[in-house]
Parts: structure tokens; C-alpha cells; sequence
């Protein structure tokens, strides 16, 4: 598994730094995917340092930015990839540094294994599975710890001054109304998969997503917090989060 970590983590850092040389440069090159959201050459260099790298493992890869793998093929994965190159694209074209690389390596549809890379503030964060999780920055890396909160979500709710983060470019009314429902709480709007590492390092409490998002958005951070023992529940289940599923699709979330 560490050996596997390794790979992750120098992936995560290379397709970091090819996207910054991008991004430092006004050519970002703008498509649009076929469900209208921006694609950018970032996005594809970040995919192909990415998947140079992960190839070497001999586990099958599924990445955002690659090409569409059938169900009947990946239903009998036991372990592969899961890959967000750039998440937060609308963040990279806005230019306010709020991205980020994702790798995770899901078994059984669970992600054992999740790093996250933050380029523009050269953030890497990862973890394991009931093992830990830990943040570097260039030459310092720091253990991250779990903060102790109530696991059933009713309770939850009921604290006072509760730290909400909801996402900038898709805030829904039905996360308003969840808000909405709290004593006094603080909140903090942040892109990408960078809200979950908010709460990694436990500057937030509770993040609820009653929006869309792809299993590539959410499984490496998934996997630092796994790490840590917080959990990603579905809303309406209050079960984890799985990911290979045959419609990739999320269902909306909570993570506490």
C-alpha cells in the first residue's frame, strides 16, 4: 500500500505542476463537455501525467477526463483508480486558486487510499484507510487529527455554532434550508474538493452537497477523511457513500 501511496502522491504533484504552468498562462483553451460544464487543456495534461504515472500499478484506471469505461467491464474491478486531473475547473478559469488533483484507489467500492493536491498553495493532503491522514508542504508534513462529534445527525444539528462549508458555484436552495435549519451557524463558501479538506483541517464541521457530483469528485477526499474516521453518508440512506456503481452519479451528501 505504500508503495502505492508513493505513486499516487508524485502523480498528484507532477499533474499539479503541469496544470500551474498552464494556468500561470492566459491559454486555457476552453471547451465545453456534453453536459455544458468547461473542460480546459489543463484538465487533459493533468490526466495524461496522471494516468503515466498510475499505468505502472496494472490497475485499471477511471478518470474524468478519460475515455467512458462500460459497467460490464469495471463491475468486477476489485481495485482500481479513481481520478478527478482537476477538480474545480470553473475555480481555474475564475483564477482564484481554488482546485485541486485527485487520486483514489477504490477496493470494493470503497476508497482505501486518497490524495489530494492543492497546486496554488502547493497543499498535498492524503490518507488510508483507518491508518491516518496527513497534510505536507514542500518539506513539512504534519499528522492530521480527528475531532470528536456526535455521530448521530440529529444530535449533530442540534450543536450551537455549528462551522458549515457549501460549495461557491453550486450552492442549492435545499442546502439553504438545511442551513437554515442550524442554531447560529458560521459558513464558508469554498470550489472543489478543497471543502472536505476544510474539515480535514478541522476549520469546519459539517459539509451538506444537495447538488451533483461525480464519484471522481468526491473519492479522494473521501479517502483523507476515511482516515481520519469521518464519513461521507448518503443524505436520505445515512449510509457511506460507494463508489463502481453503474451510474456514477452521486446521491446528495453529508460529510461530518
Amino acid at each position: 500500500m505504500n508503495d502505492l501511496l508513493s505513486i499516487a502522491k508524485e502523480a498528484a504533484l507532477k499533474a499539479g505542476q503541469a496544470i500551474l504552468d498552464i494556468y500561470e498562462t492566459d491559454d486555457f483553451d476552453v471547451d465545453c463537455k456534453a453536459d455544458d460544464s468547461p473542460l480546459t487543456k489543463a484538465d487533459k495534461k493533468g490526466h495524461d501525467v496522471i494516468v503515466s504515472f498510475l499505468e505502472k500499478t496494472n490497475l485499471p484506471i477511471l478518470s474524468e477526463e478519460g475515455t467512458s469505461i462500460p459497467y460490464d467491464l469495471r463491475k468486477n474491478w476489485k481495485q482500481y483508480w479513481c481520478v478527478d486531473p482537476l477538480d474545480g475547473t470553473k475555480e481555474f478559469i475564475k483564477r482564484n486558486g481554488e482546485f485541486t488533483v485527485n487520486i483514489a484507489l477504490i477496493e470494493n467500492g470503497i476508497p482505501i487510499l486518497g490524495v489530494v493536491f492543492v497546486p496554488v498553495l502547493n497543499k498535498l493532503f492524503y490518507g488510508l484507510k483507518g491508518d491516518g491522514a496527513w497534510l505536507e508542504i514542500a518539506e513539512y508534513k504534519e499528522t492530521l487529527k480527528s475531532k470528536t462529534t456526535p455521530t448521530d445527525l440529529v444530535l449533530f444539528k442540534k450543536q450551537e455554532g455549528l462551522r458549515i462549508v457549501a460549495s461557491r458555484s453550486h450552492l442549492s436552495q435545499e442546502t439553504e434550508d438545511f442551513i437554515n435549519e442550524l442554531s447560529n451557524p458560521t459558513t464558508v463558501s469554498m470550489g472543489s474538493s478543497l471543502k472536505f479538506l476544510i474539515l480535514a483541517e478541522n476549520e469546519a464541521d459539517i459539509y451538506p452537497r444537495f447538488a451533483p457530483t461525480m464519484e471522481w469528485d468526491t473519492a479522494a477526499a473521501h479517502g483523507v477523511l476515511l482516515g481520519l474516521g469521518y464519513q461521507v453518508y448518503g443524505h436520505l440512506s445515512l449510509q457511506p457513500l460507494v463508489y463502481n456503481k453503474e451510474n456514477l452519479l452521486n446521491p446528495h451528501f453529508i460529510v461530518f
